[in-house]
């Protein structure tokens, strides 16, 4: 049997989730979670073979949780499955130990399939997304540009940002200016939807 935990935030989409993998002869669902933080608890009590991490979930998200779990529980292998297919997603969770990377909308027979192949030692890599990461390159900000870029996205103003990431506001505002210059936007605004749309923050 293959021993299963599925964690996403939406309840009904894990407890869909769980339901269809339940009806494999090889599976059981041995745990479910709805945080970054009950899926390191659970499997590290539960040990199973395979997660199913949701990317986008409460803290830490279903990257930090796969870096954790490859360092903490090595025997268990991670996949995310997640509606956010962008390229640098994909290329995060890769680094992070991740051995398998879907959009939601695969079909459960292809989740199933998945399951036994990472179960069994194999990685699997959504060949669209894959196709997109390879075309969309790597990310040209540096770290404190991501981040800082990242909480401008969500609308925070400079004071704020300098403030939750320890810099002055005019160090801020360097680093959203060398944002913007890089990737070609005429704002902060328009400079983090080209960096969301390439997965880069």
């Amino acid at each position: 049997m293959i021993r299963i935990l599925v964690a996403d935030d939406e309840n009904l989409v894990r407890d869909a989730i769980a339901g269809l993998l339940d009806l494999q002869d090889d599976f059981e669902v041995v745990g479910q979670a709805s945080s970054g933080g009950e899926a390191i608890a659970a499997a590290l009590r539960l040990r199973p073979d395979v997660a199913l991490l949701d990317l986008q979930m409460p803290e830490p998200d279903g990257i930090e949780v796969a870096r954790r779990l490859a360092s903490e529980l090595p025997e268990c292998r991670c996949v995310v499955v997640t509606s956010y297919g962008r390229p640098g997603y994909l290329k995060a969770a890769l680094a992070a130990g991740v051995r398998g990377f879907l959009p939601k909308t695969v079909s459960s027979a292809g989740l199933a399939e998945v399951v036994r192949k990472v179960a069994g030692g194999g990685r699997h890599v959504d060949p669209e997304l894959a196709a997109e990461a390879i075309g969309a390159g790597d990310s040209p900000l540096t770290p404190r540009e991501t981040d800082v870029l990242a909480l401008a996205r969500d609308g925070a103003p400079v004071d704020e940002i300098a403030r939750r990431v320890s810099l002055s506001r005019g160090t801020v505002r360097n680093y959203l200016a060398a944002a913007i210059a890089k990737l070609g936007g005429t704002n902060r605004h328009e400079a983090a939807r080209i960096a969301a749309e390439h997965g880069w923050i």
